[in-house]
């Protein structure tokens, strides 16, 4: 006999409004810097660069917040791009030798993107040569010929194409093949040898019709188009990388394999000319690397500006990744710490002018991008208001803070200023474009820990990630890397003069630095830094550097635990005495947890002068205002042996490899027994399906919920702490309430302590004798054994609590705390909110009995109405292993809606998921990059900005070339689909993108107090506390819910009307 369980009737219409009014999912932005550039572009006139890299993205940027996106179609390296001056147009080059030309448009006010035109070389048979058909079957290099209406194109047999670059169609006629360019070289140069591949192609700065083609055997021709002739002939005879026109056309200089460079005299005669006018070595004359690119620019001064890549001496520094700049007698060698791609030299390119007079020079590397100031002495580097390198050391947590106040965001600007001060006269040259985008009225901070034991704050108030401010912990410690440093200072030698210019540096002094978690408070200016060898800090900001004695104190997590050995990393020594700490942050209490493992949770309560900490091993709690431990308690299972051998520790224990075995034998055991039972579930699949077809369709049938097999109590690293909680709520009894702290750990364990906080030492810095107590309350074991993500308490209205000191200070509305509060526990598998303080069951949603998906990531987020300003829902958004994103309401944990927003095989940018307060996320697409992206239909921070171009009329593109009416901005890492340009209703009715307001860059004014509620999953500080862990990762596919037959009948119909209709309009 089959039962039915009902649910109520369908949606609600005027629930699903109001959905469409809070939540859209959109990825906005990718901040930081492009993975795997390969190839760089910048536009003189209206001041804009463009970067291309080896997945087929092309990035735009001018001034901070102008920026466009785009992908090619095929995932093919960028290997050249070149920009149409002033027009707003990008041509480029793949590896496999397409051509494509990008565009920039405006649509609604604000710029895109858009890819026009492709341009695929047609393949013949035979060879590029002298003996065969000229074939274009591969291009070296790319010409835009005079105002980039043609474009010259070098191939590798040594031929010159010719291409009109606003059809991309080749130009009939005039091919120049290596046999016609031959007969202008004398016989002896000739002997049998080829020309090589075209190597450069650059165009005569005075002369449109002129271009000197550089072959790879080193013989430069300066080639008349318009006449069809060479006008001069140079001879070289050294394997060629590079040639460069001096301004006035009189001067050539080219760039060899052997690290020299020669300057070669146009003007001197007509016969071909065998001997360049001057020839050097700069960093011979032993035997040097090539030098790959040089640029030769005037200045009024009469002395010469020379800049080149590479040249080093091959046996003492060829693996330096060098860009040496010459003028007169100075020459500086910048050292880089990752590999040269390309430079460029921003300086006047108006014909009246008579010197180049460089104003800056960029370099681009495969790891950040360097900027150099030529008109102040010295040559300093300019700091870049964007595309600064997130991973200079590698990123191991994040964390992101909401409306940060104006008083803490200036001084945290000071802090930075006095850390790297820069002249006056230096500023940004990428200026091009405007930026549409208000300004923000709220401030957000990214806060990124590195390998280094260092934190990084940034500016995530907008488009433009920023960099503000700098806190390095590596000082409070004793290192190995003085004594290194030293040595390797005193065996640097004189020559050549090397300058360290850059700050990605992959290398990290000691692994043990690394820091894990980061928590602020961001009403005092204190924050707390965990890392990877059990250091906690607590600091506080100082406007002044000062001279101190750093607190030190111990907790041992293992409480004299016998039968437990740490296998691990020892601990890190602290310096002794004072230290000198830099404006900023300074460092007042350091707790040491025994064993030195990996902190894994952290949070902070200023108001109490509360931190509480936990590892592998157990979780503590600490007064650094009477330095003072007050809570250690030990959560391992007495089998659980793996947490003591440690992260750095590869020591295996043979008794626990057969332990294991023994368990898979019995569980395959197990498992089988259980098989004759599954031998029926294709009869209950048949009934299944007979109940769907023979059921009432109007209503909605519970989906079926998979079966979860509960965990092992002694499994590996279950008393991992996941997360810790400060609340005020009721933990004793319904009558008082008071502080608590909450920790969940791996093994589905929930410890509740009340906590004895003296009231008289609220918001004062001094701690009265009575000292803090803590009590344990309740202790809840979760049925599978899930570990814990996130804890939360709901004050008697269904809302979070406030963050310390929100309440007090008047920034928030004070919970609610009359009526009953609830605790919301999320664990990997399901939610689930208790009443307090009896801890009973309320409400739960099994995530994974109904999607089959395991719980990531968790914040309490408040979304506000894009139709109304005074509504607002906060919402409880999860991200599972499968990279979907949910959004539940609170307290009644129903599904609202759900996005596919990040790969299941990224198992790397799941782990590196943080939510912001209103609705927005950050997540790794690369190392170096942050994909944004935002739940809201209100708060979207995206490029808003538009460009001043000035473009002849457009021809009409024949059939060879192939338009494109728009290119899809597919993610660069996870490849998810989402076009640049939202696509307008045909209907005539707006979307629900374009109805919001034009300009949004960050995030709106919160709605009043009564309408909205303060996030507090992770106490009162940052939006991250949860571990960085990924688990497993499934194959199956997870659907939200399943409509009836005719819904779906329904739907179809709808859907093919409003096709038919949209093509009728489009007809039209």
């Amino acid at each position: 006999m089959m039962k039915f369980r009902f649910r109520r009737q369908g949606a609600d219409p005027q629930r699903e409004k109001l959905k469409q009014e809070l939540f859209a999912f959109h990825k906005t932005v990718e901040h930081g810097f492009p993975n795997q550039p390969s190839a760089l572009a910048f536009d003189p006139e209206l001041r804009i660069m463009a970067i291309g890299t080896r997945s087929g993205a092309v990035k735009i940027y001018g001034a901070p917040g102008v920026e466009f996106t785009g992908l090619h179609r095929d995932a093919a390296t960028v290997t050249q791009m070149h920009f149409l001056p002033g027009q707003g147009r990008l041509l480029t080059l793949l590896d496999d030798s397409s051509l494509h030309l990008w565009e920039i448009v405006h649509r609604n006010g604000c710029a895109h993107l858009e890819e026009a035109l492709s341009f695929q070389p047609p393949t013949r048979p035979g060879f590029d040569g002298a003996s065969g058909p000229p074939s274009l079957a591969r291009i070296t290099v790319v010409l835009l010929v005079g105002a980039g209406d043609v474009a010259a194109l070098g191939t590798e047999g040594g031929s010159v194409f010719f291409l009109d670059v606003p059809t991309l169609t080749l130009l009939e006629g005039q091919t120049l093949g290596p046999d016609e360019v031959l007969r202008s070289v004398p016989d002896d140069y000739r002997c049998g040898k080829a020309l090589g591949p075209v190597e450069s192609l650059q165009g005569h700065p005075r002369a449109p019709s002129k271009i000197v083609i550089g072959y790879s055997r080193g013989l430069l021709v300066v080639w008349n188009q318009a006449a069809r002739c060479a006008d001069r002939v140079f001879l070289g005879n050294q394997q060629l990388e590079s040639v460069c026109w001096e301004r006035s056309g009189r001067t050539l200089v080219s760039s060899h394999s052997d690290g020299s460079y020669a300057i070669w005299s146009v003007d001197a005669g007509s016969s071909p000319t065998a001997q360049p006018t001057a020839a050097t070595t700069p960093y011979g004359p032993f035997p040097c690397k090539a030098i790959n690119k040089i640029l030769w620019r005037n200045c009024a001064s009469g002395e010469h500006l020379v800049v080149f890549s590479g040249g080093m001496p091959r046996a003492s520094y060829g693996d330096r990744h060098c860009v040496s700049v010459l003028q007169a007698a100075s020459l500086v060698t910048l050292d880089f710490t990752s590999r040269v791609i390309d430079f460029f030299t921003v300086h006047s390119t108006r014909p009246e002018d008579d010197f180049d007079e460089p104003q800056a020079l960029a370099v681009l590397l495969e790891e950040e991008l360097v900027v150099l100031d030529l008109q102040t002495p010295g040559w300093p580097a300019v700091p870049a208001p964007y595309l600064a390198p997130l991973h200079s050391s590698a990123i191991t947590c994040s964390a992101h803070v909401a409306n940060v106040p104006a008083k803490l965001w200036a001084r945290l600007v000071s802090a930075g200023e006095q850390q790297s001060p820069q002249p006056a006269s230096a500023s940004w040259p990428i200026t091009g474009g405007r930026n549409l985008a208000q300004e923000p009225s709220q401030r957000g901070l990214l806060l990124t820990g590195h390998e280094d034991g260092t934190v990084r704050f940034w500016d995530a108030s907008g488009v433009a990630l920023r960099p503000l401010y700098r806190l390095s912990t590596a000082g409070l410690f004793q290192t190995d890397c003085e004594h290194a440093d030293s040595l390797a200072q005193a065996a640097e030698d004189d020559w050549p003069p090397f300058r360290k210019v850059g700050c990605f540096d992959p290398y990290s002094d000691d692994p043990r630095l690394g820091v894990q978690k980061v928590a602020l408070c961001k009403y005092t200016a204190q924050m707390v830094v965990a890392g990877t060898a059990g250091q906690v800090l607590v600091l506080e900001l100082s406007d002044v550097p000062s001279e101190q004695v750093v607190g030190v104190a111990s907790v041992d997590l293992l409480q004299d635990r016998e039968g437990f050995t740490w296998k691990g990393h020892e601990r890190l020594i602290p310096r002794a005495g004072p230290l000198p700490w830099p404006a900023g942050f300074q460092p007042r209490v350091l707790v040491q947890c025994l064993p030195p493992a990996a902190v894994t949770a952290v949070t902070l309560h200023a108001e109490w002068g509360l931190v509480a900490f936990g590892t592998s091993h157990g979780f503590g709690l600490f007064d650094y205002r009477r330095l003072s431990p007050v809570l250690a308690r030990c959560t391992l299972h007495p089998s659980d042996s793996l947490a003591m051998e440690g992260p750095l520790s590869r020591v295996k224990s043979l008794k626990k490899s057969l332990r294991q075995s023994f368990r898979r034998i019995r569980k395959s055991r197990v498992s089988g027994k259980k098989r004759a039972v599954a031998a029926g579930s294709k009869l209950q699949e048949a009934n299944a399906q007979l109940a769907e077809q023979a059921g009432p369709h109007d209503v909605e049938v519970t989906p079926v919920q998979r079966r979860i097999e509960p965990r092992s109590a002694d499994d590996s690293l279950s008393g991992v702490v996941r997360c810790l909680y400060f609340a005020d709520t009721f933990l004793r009894d319904a009558a008082h309430h008071g502080p608590t702290m909450w920790a969940g750990t791996n093994s589905g364990s929930v410890f509740a302590y009340a906590l004895e906080v003296p009231t008289a030492a609220a918001g004062t810095e001094k701690r009265p004798e009575p000292a803090v107590e803590a009590v344990l309350g309740k202790e809840v074991q979760l049925m599978h054994r899930a570990p814990v993500v996130a804890i939360a308490v709901l004050d008697g209205r269904g809302r979070p609590l406030p963050e310390p000191y929100e309440a007090s200070r008047d920034l928030a509305q004070a919970p609610d705390m009359q009526g009953g509060h609830a605790v919301l526990i999320a664990s990997e598998e399901q939610f689930k909110v208790f009443t307090l303080p009896k801890v009973s069951a309320k409400t739960k949603f099994k995530l994974t009995a109904h999607e089959g998906c395991r719980v990531r990531k968790v914040a309490l987020v408040t979304f506000a109405s894009a139709a109304c300003e005074d509504y607002a829902e906060t919402c409880l958004a999860c991200l599972t292993n499968l990279g979907d994103v949910h959004v539940f309401s609170v307290p009644g944990l129903r599904p609202q809606v759900h996005y596919s927003c990040i790969r299941k095989e990224d198992i790397s940018g799941i782990a590196s998921c943080v939510f912001t307060r209103h609705g927005q996320g950050f997540y790794l697409i690369s190392p170096s990059e942050f994909e944004r992206f935002s739940l809201s239909a209100r708060n979207v921070t995206e490029p808003l900005c538009s460009l001043d171009i000035s473009r002849p009329r457009d021809a009409t593109p024949p059939g060879d070339a192939r338009p494109l009416r728009e290119s899809p901005k597919l993610n660069q890492a996870n490849g998810t689909p989402g076009l640049v340009l939202a696509p307008r209703a045909v209907t005539g009715a707006p979307t629900p993108r374009e109805a919001r307001e034009l300009v949004r860059a960050g995030d709106t004014p919160e709605p009043p107090e009564a309408a909205r509620s303060p996030m507090s999953v992770d106490s009162a500080t940052s939006a991250d506390t949860t571990l960085d862990t990924t688990g497993d990762v499934t194959v199956e596919d997870v659907k939200d819910f399943l409509g009836s037959p005719e819904e779906s009948e329904k739907n179809l119909r709808n859907l093919s009307e409003d096709e038919a209709r949209a093509c009728a309009i489009l007809i039209k």
